[in-house]
């Protein structure tokens, strides 16, 4: 499905504000899967779509999906948070550094519990993350920020009780929709945790024109920035989300994919890539490992 018209004339230029990359300290990402989180694991580049026609109650609406995903608010999250197994690896500690991405023009400081959906609605997502030190230590006491679109594509955009907006790119990033305006939805800051832990409720992302499905994120620690850089979904999982899910097909599938070469992430995107697994509940639970020096 093509994309309205405004909102690529918004997203277009991205391919020339997409190739810097930020001056920040090396990282590394470790992708770990487990076999003890997930019921359906979404990390292979395999199309996992089923074609299978659910129903899932919201508990307010039922909306019918041709995905084994459930549809509605992070209240259908019910499953609790998994143990750091997820994070385990069958193999020693390695490093592989590479660089930090770009910060992109949407961002801005925003405060939240863990959960950042703001009562919105689309795929329920668990998004948990580790940070460890270069020796595999975990690393308590660090602020993780995130940030992501909602199913449409558009960012929030209250920069009212933000300590740090000077940044923020305004309508390019709401397209001017008065109801992101108005909201923080998709953003927030938590602080690790004795293992190095931040567990966010959220929903899938959406997609807009120039840009692979993608999550960003930044490190910091008294009031310095360790790195800034994005997590993104295999082809396939957004493929097979964007076409049967009935938050997101209705704009079908997204227009540039990591095979295409995203402007970010290049070639080199293997590291970047979220492990996703089905949750028991219907649920999508999304990790991964941040390493840095």
């Amino acid at each position: 499905m093509t994309l309205k018209p405004e909102l690529y004339t918004r997203r277009k230029m991205l391919k020339t504000l997409g190739v810097s990359v930020a001056a920040v300290p090396m990282l590394a990402f470790l992708g770990c899967n487990s076999d003890t989180v997930s019921s359906t694991d979404t990390t292979s580049d395999t199309d996992t779509s089923t074609g299978t026609d659910t129903s899932t109650d919201t508990g307010d609406t039922t909306t019918t999906n041709d995905s084994d995903y459930v549809s509605g608010t992070t209240a259908l999250i019910t499953d609790d948070f998994p143990d750091d197994s997820i994070f385990e690896t069958s193999t020693a500690c390695v490093l592989a550094l590479t660089q930090a991405t770009t910060e992109g023009p949407c961002y801005f400081q925003a405060d939240s519990d863990e959960d950042i959906s703001d009562g919105l609605t689309g795929l329920p997502m668990m998004l948990c993350l580790q940070l460890i030190d270069s020796d595999c230590n975990p690393l308590a006491n660090y602020e993780i920020s995130v940030w992501h679109c909602d199913t449409s594509g558009i960012y929030s955009g209250d920069t009212s009780s933000s300590s740090d907006s000077s940044r923020f790119a305004g309508d390019f990033c709401t397209d001017g929709d008065a109801e992101a305006e108005a909201s923080t939805w998709y953003r927030g800051s938590l602080i690790t945790d004795s293992s190095g832990r931040v567990n966010f409720k959220t929903h899938f992302p959406g997609w807009y024109s120039g840009r692979t499905i993608h999550i960003h994120f930044k490190v910091a620690n008294n009031n310095n920035d360790y790195v800034i850089s994005q997590f993104c979904f295999t082809d396939a999982f957004a493929k097979e989300i964007c076409t049967t899910h009935s938050d997101y097909k209705s704009r079908g599938e997204q227009d540039t994919t990591l095979a295409s070469i995203d402007n970010v992430f290049g070639s080199d995107y293997e590291q970047f890539i979220l492990n996703t697994a089905q949750n028991s509940d219907g649920t999508l639970l999304a990790y991964h490992t941040i390493q840095i020096s």
